[in-house]
């Protein structure tokens, strides 16, 4: 079977090396162009480009999907199948080019969170339970017929790169027993229920910040959703201040209004619109992140501080 595999991100890497475990042949992967990053600018690869380097396999990085040289060297590889996880929108001209199809892995139990940060809004929402999806791909995204699910539950505290992990683990067991049921003729496709279907949009700077008027548990899955990148945040005397790990205390102060500093020792606390939020690990702006008693020692933050 000549497979395509095409990704970016460090959760892609997993389904590319499990499929390299089981032996498939992968013809060639494909992976977005090296982009800018850092003060520097440096033009840096994706972390799937890193993986099929070291591995030795063949390497495409399309400007545009739709260009029709890519298409001609997709075709001339004759795909029995295209994988897709953690990559751009894939046109219709290459998607329906393999023989077998074109699936797509999703971090979520669809229709439940279509989009681009299905992990993130699972813990923005408080979610108890996630999973994977592997859906045949169609022209409107993450819309198409289901293959195979896999649930597993959420931490109460698990951050978002720690459930990360986890469902790459669990995403790349899905792609391989996704892959026997098409080759062997077992895939029984099933239409998803778009009037179940939730979305899950791009993460955005503003969707970052903390709103202190809503509650300390609401707060915590936000930090959790977020952690460790790009970090939830608020202002501390004018500057940015990002929280990684919180934790609700069960504890109210009525008598202090949302965002105030309530310091106890070496621990820090913030009132919120319902209960005191405990933080564990923050990190003031052009500083590293550090535990709450190392800031309060340091005096980065004082009792009685509005964070807003």
């Amino acid at each position: 079977m000549n497979i395509i595999f095409m990704g970016t991100s460090d959760f892609a890497v997993q389904s590319g090396e499990a499929l390299c475990g089981h032996e498939y042949n992968i013809v060639t992967v494909v992976t977005v162009p090296d982009k800018p990053q850092g003060r520097g600018l440096r033009m840096q690869p994706s972390p799937v480009k890193i993986w099929a380097q070291g591995r030795g396999l063949p390497l495409l990085q399309p400007e545009n999907l739709r260009d029709a040289q890519f298409i001609e060297q997709i075709k001339s590889l004759s795909p029995d199948l295209i994988i897709v996880v953690a990559f751009r929108i894939l046109p219709k001209e290459v998607f329906t080019l393999p023989k077998l199809g074109a699936f797509n892995l999703h971090a979520s139990i669809l229709p439940k969170y279509r989009g681009a940060a299905p992990i993130q809004w699972a813990l923005i929402n408080g979610e108890k339970e996630t999973g994977v999806t592997t859906f045949f791909l169609q022209e409107k995204v993450d819309t198409g017929s289901i293959v195979l699910q896999e649930e597993l539950s959420i931490g109460e505290n698990e951050t978002f790169g720690e459930l990360h992990d986890r469902l790459a683990r669990l995403g790349a067991e899905a792609v391989i027993r996704t892959v026997e049921m098409i080759g062997s003729g077992m895939a029984q496709p099933v239409k998803q229920n778009d009037m179940l279907a939730t979305p899950a949009p791009k993460i955005t700077k503003e969707i970052c910040r903390i709103d202190w008027t809503k509650s300390a548990d609401a707060i915590h899955n936000l930090v959790r959703a977020l952690s460790p990148a790009p970090g939830a945040w608020t202002t501390l005397n004018g500057s940015v201040f990002k929280i990684f790990l919180a934790m609700p205390s069960g504890r109210k102060q009525k008598e202090s209004k949302a965002g105030v500093c309530v310091i106890e020792k070496d621990k820090l606390f913030v009132q919120t619109g319902n209960g005191l939020l405990e933080i564990l690990e923050a990190q003031c702006e052009g500083r590293k992140r550090a535990t709450t008693s190392n800031l309060i020692q340091g005096r980065s933050v004082r009792d009685g501080d509005i964070l807003i």
